[in-house]
């Protein structure tokens, strides 16, 4: 059965609108290991994901995509040029893991931070209660209310 996932992602770095034109990118540079886990072991092809806009006006769900393909080794690691190297990563343990993802849906507008907050249903989301991981995971429920929001355009 699939997994729900939430993305954050800042839009001056890669927005929902990137990722539509793109069709599909590599979801690399994570570096926290709890995140790294979810990458690694958890998250599979076809999981669905809430793409979430961080450090924006107003932060929130600003679409859907796809875990395209499963977590693999990020070579931003190896890479002494990358804003990502890890002196510690080698080939025998990459320690930083990456994933595809695909565009599924733009929402006409962001499901903010404070709509969330204020929907029931979503008081255990841990968007909402100050995680700042870029990779969480959501339940049925939870995706299923934010989708509701989203195309509604609940700002």
């Amino acid at each position: 059965m699939p997994r729900n996932w939430l993305l954050k992602s800042e839009p001056e770095v890669y927005s929902i609108d990137d990722l539509q034109r793109d069709g599909q990118t590599t979801w690399e540079g994570v570096r926290n290991y709890q995140a790294r886990n979810f990458l690694r072991d958890d998250a599979q092809p076809g999981d669905r994901v809430l793409y979430y806009h961080s450090n924006a006006d107003p932060p929130g769900v600003a679409g859907l995509a796809t875990v395209a393909r499963a977590g693999y080794p990020d070579p931003a690691a190896r890479n002494p040029e990358s804003d990502y190297f890890d002196p510690k990563a080698s080939d025998h343990d990459p320690r930083w893991y990456m994933i595809d993802v695909a565009f599924a849906e733009k929402f006409p507008a962001v499901v903010s931070l404070d709509a969330l907050r204020q929907a029931p249903g979503l008081e255990k989301m841990l968007v909402i209660n100050k995680s700042r991981l870029s990779v969480q995971p959501v339940t049925d429920e939870e995706f299923e209310i934010v989708v509701k929001l989203g195309r509604e355009g609940s700002a």
